[in-house]
């Protein structure tokens, strides 16, 4: 299983790590939307663990951006958005999966299921 794991925060990325290393055979990190694209299409990891609310762009744009070229993309939001509207548009842009930051270890259950 290839990981790739988006999120502007670099503590959050290491505690992800942990969470997940011994699901994966390897894992990538960006720290911003923007760069998820191209690491994605250089990495083609088989799920993406997209952060929500980053600095220069989001994960829904960067999400929709990703399955835009990639349709076959697996992508999971991890935010502390938990609202309706951040919800829904997730799905809107095609993110599968949706792991609220303060149950990470349900990341582990995302990860089995595929």
């Amino acid at each position: 299983m290839k990981l790739l794991i988006v999120e502007d925060n670099a503590e959050m990325r290491r505690l992800i790590v942990n969470i997940v290393n011994d699901l994966a055979d390897s894992i990538a990190e960006c720290s911003d939307g923007a760069d998820a694209l191209a690491v994605y299409a250089a990495y083609q990891p088989d799920l993406v663990l997209m952060d929500v609310k980053m600095a220069r762009l989001d994960g829904i744009t960067a999400s929709r951006r990703i399955i835009a070229d990639f349709p076959d993309a697996n992508i999971c939001a991890v935010t502390d958005y938990n609202d309706k509207q951040t919800r829904d548009a997730a799905r809107l842009a095609g993110i599968s999966n949706y792991v609220s930051k303060e149950n990470l270890f349900e990341i582990r259950g995302v990860i089995e299921g595929l």
